[in-house]
């Protein structure tokens, strides 16, 4: 298996079904995906390679489907605006707006992050991400808005990866979220991993099945049936504050996967055209990776936040 494979393990759920369509419900993948992968050999199903798409699967059975990583085209340069709050020959700091992809994937190759910092910067970015995300040292999900670093340089790249890797770097999001968290403050600690049911969802999951991660919470204003928080991360796990604060039964607002906004609150969100979860990056420092100087920037909320705090108030 290539360095940048990955395998799907786990258990048929349901009895006498199709294997084909079993995989698919178990692993997330498409009903095609899996026939493909099984036309190349990458499937086992009770330690034996798969080659009947049709065969009838009893519950129970266990599988493996090595799958294999996708090739993506080198990114091209676009000319797509950015609001870059800081920049310098070593690395730039930008404010992304809710709606833009980091970094080109299957489904969205392009339009992204990565394209514009590759017209904006001329290419000149650090090589350590690879063809598909150059100069990209963390990332924040499509509908979140706020604070990114991207690395220009190698030098650059390195030592940012450092901080991060050792939680050094400082991170605050303002999130708005269903009811009044109590105590209005608080750490949730909970290790972070894939959900076992659905496999685009992350989870609360067993410390040795997961990422170890840490959320410091403190509500910054009481709404009417919501809270604005400040979430300050000790660790950066995927979807870390959505997963956390869901899990204290305080799901973020317009969140289409962890979130069950209240009906009069879902009714809010229509009227308001507010399409994605409340969360924005609002804070990001660290110690600049060439020069050692501390650096520290904020981003005040986007106008469709601020519009959907400025209506809870009332």
């Amino acid at each position: 298996m290539g360095a940048h494979e990955s395998i799907l393990e786990g258990v048929i759920a349901s009895d006498g079904q199709r294997l084909d369509k079993a995989l698919a419900e178990a692993s997330g993948l498409s009903r095609e995906r899996i026939k493909a992968l099984m036309g190349e050999g990458r499937i086992q199903v009770a330690g034996k390679p798969a080659a009947q798409a049709s065969l009838k699967i009893a519950a129970g059975t266990v599988f493996a489907i090595d799958v294999p990583p996708a090739i993506l085209a080198e990114a091209q340069p676009q000319d797509i605006p950015l609001s870059v709050v800081f920049e310098d020959e070593y690395l730039i700091v930008v404010d992304k707006p809710a709606g833009l992809v980091v970094h080109p994937a299957a489904g969205n190759l392009d339009g992204t992050l990565v394209n514009a910092l590759l017209h904006h910067c001329e290419g000149q970015l650090s090589g350590i991400g690879g063809v598909a995300r150059p100069g990209i040292v963390h990332r924040i999900d499509k509908d979140t808005s706020g604070l990114l670093v991207v690395a220009k340089t190698d030098k650059a790249h390195e030592g940012l990866a450092v901080q991060f890797a050792d939680h050094s770097i400082e991170r605050a999001y303002h999130a708005v979220v269903g009811g009044h968290p109590m105590p209005m403050a608080g750490t949730v600690r909970g290790a972070i991993g894939r959900s076992t049911a659905d496999r685009k969802k992350m989870a609360l999951v067993e410390d040795g099945r997961g990422k170890h991660a840490v959320t410091h919470f403190k509500t910054m204003e009481k709404l009417k049936n919501a809270s604005l928080v400040e979430c300050r991360l000790e660790t950066g796990r995927t979807h870390q504050v959505r997963v956390h604060m869901s899990s204290i039964g305080h799901a973020l607002l317009g969140d289409p996967v962890y979130g069950r906004t209240p009906s009069a609150l879902r009714q809010l969100l229509s009227r308001l055209q507010f399409s994605r979860q409340a969360l924005h990056a609002a804070e990001l420092g660290f110690l600049h990776p060439v020069k050692g100087e501390k650096v520290h920037f904020t981003s005040p909320v986007p106008a469709d936040m601020q519009a959907l705090i400025d209506e809870l108030r009332h």
